[in-house]
């Protein structure tokens, strides 16, 4: 049996940034409570890492970033990876808050040129997941941005305007990004479109796609990051016997390794390298390498 880890995967410049920018913010206010808005990064063991920093992420599924602003009355808070409204901006200058943008600079080029396009009087659609905090911070710049999540969604849109551009989340899937252009050309045959799949999410895909004699894949990562999603569905595309999603070493299956000869390992890119460690340490001493 062979262990070998995709590379590249794991942490990405944005996350390593991000969460950067929260120790620091908490070393520069120690006396002070710090607060990220949502989950930095969705990563639970990112969260505890945090957590033990002293730095407070307020998270809640069940309530909006407005409400969890309701609780805080001091303090700083820090803006997640995934990008932030302008609204939520203003509320907080409103309580009279500081704040620290960790917006990831992929995220933001994606925002900025939307903008643009915008200003330059396009309607938009944007490819991205309903839901997710950098689609809902996209869709708060305007009401003139089309949400789609699959070429259904495109069947079901009504736009009538001389100019469309077309871009999309950063974290989506590469292939089925490019299902999505050729519908859309097909619907509209003058749009104007710009891919903006960041290029740690596109090469860690890619490396997937590019595995040989692979019989198990296993990807590390949290359930609730959709770039980890992407990976595992990369995988099954490419047509691997077996893909499985694993938050950490603990979540492996011994009835998983029979009959498997070749196994690799990827990760997420908001994964930590101890946790991609961890799971390749268990299964080297699993098959006694």
């Amino acid at each position: 049996m062979k262990i070998q880890k995709v590379i590249p995967s794991g942490y990405c410049k944005g996350v390593v940034n991000a969460i950067g920018i929260a120790k620091q913010t908490k070393a520069e206010h120690p006396e002070e409570p710090v607060y990220i808005l949502g989950m930095l990064v969705h990563n639970s063991h990112v969260s505890k890492e945090l957590e033990d920093a002293g730095i407070i992420t307020l998270y809640d599924e069940h309530k909006s970033k407005e409400q969890l602003l309701d609780e805080v009355d001091e303090g700083v808070i820090i803006f997640t990876a995934h990008g932030i409204s302008d609204a939520i901006k203003e509320k907080v200058a409103s309580k009279g808050l500081q704040y620290v943008d960790a917006t990831c600079v992929d995220v933001l080029k994606t925002q900025n040129l939307i903008r643009k396009h915008l200003n330059d009087g396009d309607e938009v659609i944007y490819f991205g997941k309903k839901g997710h905090p950098e689609a809902e911070a996209v869709l708060s710049i305007s009401d003139r941005i089309h949400l789609i999540s699959s070429k259904e969604d495109i069947d079901r849109l009504d736009i009538v305007a001389d100019k469309i551009f077309f871009t999309n989340q950063t974290t989506m899937s590469y292939l089925e990004l490019a299902e999505i252009i050729d519908h859309l050309k097909e619907r509209y045959p003058s749009i104007y479109i710009q891919p903006e799949v960041c290029n740690a999410t596109s090469s860690r895909q890619k490396a997937i796609y590019e595995l040989k004699d692979c019989d198990l894949l296993y990807v590390v990562g949290d359930l609730r990051s959709n770039n980890t999603n992407m990976l595992k569905e990369i995988g099954l595309k490419h047509g691997i016997k077996k893909v499985l999603l694993i938050q950490t070493y603990e979540d492996i299956d011994e009835s998983d390794l029979q009959d498997v000869e070749n196994i690799y390992v990827t990760a997420g890119a908001s994964t930590p390298p101890e946790l991609i460690r961890q799971v390749i340490d268990h299964l080297t001493a699993y098959t006694g390498q």
